[in-house]
Formats: structure tokens, sequence, C-alpha cells
């Protein structure tokens, strides 16, 4: 229920970096004193300004970039494809009894997202200028992306059902690219928008953005879920039952490694970016030298007291959570609980998640937005444990059909609470970093905090994973002197007729220990977290020598 669905969110869909306005921001920031760069500089406003003129002139209002914003819309869809299917592989694993190290393992592969500030700085400065700034990136990006997917059309079923069982470190290593891949088209689209837009209408750039990774996402994992499961098939879209969906994982692989490569191909032929003007080199060899200029501006901003401070907060908060986000789906689906079904689970969830940013930025927009994070923490905290409840109680209902209607219906439920909790932090804390960031380095700033919120996510989770096993105590029943301690015992065990029982599940210890942990940085650095409201503006400002 939350693993596919909250690990995307934090990689992708909701916590978006502006990687992309990093060198950009450092390159409005850069001056020249030399006087044919000026002249030149004037010169290239004074051409751009008349083709927007031309621009407004030519394609009035929306209707005139109908087409650009399209584009725009079906970039980051397919952006979101490899994000949504990367979210369901943990659940068809799960399904396949793999380990839960073996699921921190391939969480890995939703790092990327959260580390494209990395080098989102050299997306922006490096590219031939003839082909165009953008497209030096997002066109052999998206082509590696094609290329994978046909790729593991032809071999994701052998790493899946191979005889020693699933290859994960396979499966990690080439979904990790697809990621990374995808951050990378990310931050190439994210700087387009902004000139790919007139002026006037950039602003639907956010919009494409949203609407975009949530509609691909929702493809590439819900639906390609509930396709691919036999069960819902039969059920729903079938007149005569079969042992398979209607699609099968490299069905879907291949269809969008297809979609990829002829998309990218009409991409690179019939779009232009817009012309550079004269002094080509020069400008790229001048945003090449502001990469330095970049990351050396991100180390300054971290040196910072109340930034480091800050950072530190960030990176331990959601240590109490963990076990909630990261685990719960997986073992509602060992319980027995349709897969597609969880996944499904998510679409009566979007108008709340549209809804809830608005009606919780009201409570953040004052000068002490941290309150609201403050206040939602403990009830979240308190979410964690209804989760172990949930998990608990659901063998029980499970029945010969399936799970009654009610069950759906607490979980719905449960995941709405979550959902309000959730978005009250995170809301709060993109107010924050929106309050406290640098007016002169905004771009970089907020890019910087919002990774850091990102990486405090991402390996608690993966922590939390890998430690159900050791956590987790079972005994072997019906064969004296056999034990069930490693998967060789296990094995020996089943061998000589006895059978491995769980009599202490490692995700119940981990989610008491998970919300003590929590209470405690609640109770002791909680306030910490409030009194950095207190501090002065210019305690958050950056002076970095020009």
């Amino acid at each position: 229920m939350e693993h596919q669905d909250l690990t995307t969110h934090k990689n992708g869909r909701q916590r978006k970096l502006a990687g992309t306005n990093v060198a950009r921001d450092m390159d409005r920031g850069e001056t020249s004193s030399s006087e044919p760069e000026v002249e030149e500089e004037a010169e290239g406003l004074i051409r751009g300004s008349d083709s927007e003129d031309r621009r407004h002139r030519v394609r009035p209002g929306v209707r005139g970039e109908l087409g650009n914003i399209l584009l725009l819309l079906f970039l980051y869809v397919l952006q979101g494809i490899p994000l949504g299917l990367a979210g369901s592989i943990p659940l068809i694993l799960q399904g396949k009894s793999v380990s839960y190290k073996d699921q921190a393992f391939f969480s890995f592969v939703f790092w990327p997202f959260s580390l494209k500030l990395l080098w989102a700085p050299l997306v922006d400065a490096l590219y031939f200028s003839k082909f165009g700034r953008r497209k030096s990136w997002l066109v052999p990006t998206q082509y590696l992306l094609g290329l994978f997917m046909l790729y593991l059309s032809m071999t994701v079923n052998s790493m899946l059902q191979s005889e020693g069982g699933p290859k994960i470190v396979t499966l990690t290593g080439v979904f990790f690219m697809l990621a990374f891949l995808a951050a990378t088209q990310d931050i190439a689209v994210d700087g387009w928008a902004l000139t790919m837009l007139s002026r006037e209408n950039v602003g639907y750039a956010s919009t494409c953005n949203s609407v975009g990774q949530t509609a691909g996402y929702f493809l590439g994992n819900v639906l390609f879920l509930a396709l691919e499961s036999a069960d819902f098939c039969n059920k729903y879209l079938r007149v005569e039952p079969k042992d398979t969906g209607i699609v099968t994982l490299s069905d879907f692989l291949f269809f969008w490694g297809v979609v990829f490569l002829i998309s990218t191909t009409l991409v690179a032929i019939m779009k232009r970016e817009n012309d550079h003007g004269r002094g080509k080199r020069r400008v790229q060899q001048e945003e090449t030298q502001g990469v330095m200029e970049t990351y050396k501006l991100l180390f300054s901003i971290v040196k910072m007291p109340t930034v480091f401070t800050f950072c530190s907060l960030l990176l331990t908060a959601k240590m109490g959570f963990s076990a909630a986000d990261a685990v719960t789906g997986l073992k509602l689906v060992e319980a027995g609980v349709p897969k597609e079904q969880l996944a499904l689970l998510a679409v009566p969830m979007v108008p709340l998640q549209i809804l809830l940013p608005v009606i919780i930025s009201k409570y953040t927009a004052g000068p002490r937005p941290l309150d609201v994070f403050y206040k939602a923490f403990p009830f979240r905290l308190l979410i964690g444990l209804e989760y172990a409840l949930l998990v608990w109680w659901t063998p029980s209902v499970k029945q010969e059909g399936g799970f009654p209607v009610y069950y759906y219906a607490i979980v719905l439920l449960s995941y709405a609470l979550h959902q309000v909790a959730l978005y009250s932090m995170y809301v709060a804390c993109m107010a924050f970093h929106a309050k406290v960031s640098d007016p002169l380095i905004g771009g970089t700033y907020m890019t910087l905090l919002n990774t850091v919120t990102n990486l405090g996510g991402n390996w608690p989770s993966t922590v939390a994973l890998w430690m159900v096993d050791p956590l987790t105590s079972k005994e072997c029943q019906g064969a004296v002197g056999q034990s069930c301690g490693s998967p060789a015992e296990a094995g020996l065990c089943i061998k000589e007729g006895g059978a491995c029982v769980t009599t202490l599940d490692g995700y119940y210890v981990e989610s008491v220990v998970c919300v003590v942990i929590g209470l405690a940085w609640w109770v002791w650095l909680g306030k910490k977290i409030r009194r950095l409201q207190e501090q002065s503006p210019a305690a958050w400002r950056c002076r970095v020598d020009q």
C-alpha cells in the first residue's frame, strides 16, 4: 500500500527538485566587466526581446502554444513510465517470496531522483550548441531509456524466474539506470520548459510536470499491475478466464521501449530549440566554468550553521516513519492482499492529494510554517502503529474469495489519514524552504534543501527493509533438531519434513522501535526545528565572495 506509492512520491512525482535551475541561477548572478561582452549581451537581449515580441504576436495566449504545452506534457508522461515500473517491481518480487534484504537492495533504485542535484549543473552547462542545449541531453537520454526497456523486455523474465530466485543485483542495476536516466531527462525537460514556453505561459510548465508525471506513474504502475493480473482481468475484463493477464511485463516494456525510440526520433528531427545567436562558444565556456562555481556555492550554503542544523534535522526526522512507509505494503502482499488491488487504492486518493496542499497551505503561509510540521509529527507516528495493527489483522479477515469490501474501506481510510499527516509535514517543509531561501540564489538553495529532505526519507526506508529479516525469529516445527536461522537451514528443515514458522515478525519489532525513535526525536529535536523559525533572515543568507 505504501511502498510503491510513497517511494515514488519522494523520488519523483511530488518532491521534484528544481535541479535545472542550479547552474542557471549561478549564470544569472555572474557579471562581466569587459565591454564587448556587455555589448554582445545587450544585443542578445534585444534580439531575444524582438523574437519574444514576434512570438507573442504570432502565438498569443495558451492556444498559440498548445503544441509546446502538449509536448511538455508528453515528455513528463514518458518520465513517469520508468518510475511507475520501478515502483511495481517490489510488489512482484514480494509475490516471489524474496527476502527483505533483497527488497532493501532494490530500494536503491529510488535514490537517483533524490541525488540529481549532484549532476544537474553538468546537464545545465555542457551541450552541443548546434543541436540544442536541452536536446543534447534529452535525445540520447531517451534513446538509452528506450534501449534499456527493449533489453529488459527480452531478459526480465529470466531475471525474475531464474532457478535460484530473482536476480536482484541485475534487476537493481538495470532499473537503477532507468531511474538515473529518467532523472537526467527530468533535468533537461525542466530547463527546456523555461525556454519552450513564452514568459506569459511558463507557469503551465509546473502543471505539465505534475499532471504528466502522475499520469506516467499511473500507466507504469497501477494500470500495468491491473492488466498483468490474471485475477483482475478474468474478473473485470474477460468473458473466458485465462491463466495470465492481458499484458506481461515483457510486453509492456517492449511497447514503451518502441514509444520512447519513435517519439525521441520525432523530437530530434522536428522540434528545434531557440537559437543562441552569436558568441555560442563564449557562452558555453562561461557556463562550463559556472559548474564549479555552483558546486562551491552549494558547499558554502551547507557550511552555514543554521542550514547545517536544519539539514541534520531533515536527514533524521523520518526515521520514525520508515517501517510504516517502506514495509507495510509488502507485508500486506505477503498476507495475501492482491498487489493490483493495493495499487488501485491510489486512484481514489488523487482528488485528496490535489486538495490537501491547497487546504494545508492556508496554515503554512504565516511566519511559522514548521509549527504544522511539529503538530502533525505525532499523528503520523500513531498512524504507523495503526498500520502494524492492520497488518496483524489482515490474515484473520481473508476469505476464500479474497477480502471483503469493508476491509478495503478500512485500508483506504487508513491510507487517507496517512496522506493528511504526510502532506501536512511536506507542505510545511516546502513553505519553510521558500521562506528561508536566499532570493539571490533561490534555485540553488531550494534545490539543496529539497534534496536533503528526499534523502532523509530514502535512507531510513532502505535501512527499515534491510532490518526486517534480522529482527524476525523463526523456528522449525515438525523436524527435530532443525532450525530456520538461515535460508540453508530453512531448506534443510523443509527437506526433513518440517516447516519454518514465524514466532516474532521483525516488522512489528521495527514498528515499535521506529515509533519510540520518532517520539524521542519529536520531544528533543522537534522543539529545535521550531526554534529555527526564530532565526533572523540574515542567518540564512549565504555570503559568497563574488
